[in-house]
């Protein structure tokens, strides 16, 4: 994913503590479903909805879909709390981290955690990003 600019940058939109956030990513009934942790706050694809309608039905991961779309920019509009810089930055957060995520791994499970979007959000061109996921 290509470094932010210097003028929209993903410092000035979120507080630091973010870095103790983890999004989790579970089945439950066949039912996608991610949690914001602490605290296990569901994560809705609602307000991502009013920006660009991918999936209504919901989340999904692990390919390059719709749903994973819906996904990659409620993710990235939680984190940053920036309409803009997630709108800019989905669609490749998508391809690199969210059609990634295991379906099948840890009983379906994933984890992705507040320092390892930062590491991705970071990543200069052609230095990979290696989250635990």
């Amino acid at each position: 994913m290509s470094r932010p600019s210097d003028t929209h940058s993903i410092e000035q939109t979120r507080p630091a503590s973010d870095c103790d956030i983890a999004y989790v990513g579970y089945r439950q009934s066949g039912q996608a479903i991610v949690e914001k942790r602490p605290g296990q706050e569901r994560l809705t694809p609602e307000r991502s909805l009013a920006l660009v309608n991918h999936s209504p039905s919901g989340f999904e991961w692990g390919y390059g879909g719709s749903g994973p779309a819906q996904l990659a920019l409620a993710l990235l509009l939680d984190y940053t709390d920036d309409e803009a810089f997630a709108l800019d930055h989905y669609q490749a957060f998508k391809t690199e981290v969210v059609s990634q995520l295991d379906c099948a791994g840890s009983a379906g499970r994933w984890r992705l955690t507040g320092a390892e979007i930062d590491a991705i959000l970071h990543e200069t061109p052609g230095e990979p990003a290696a989250p635990s996921i």
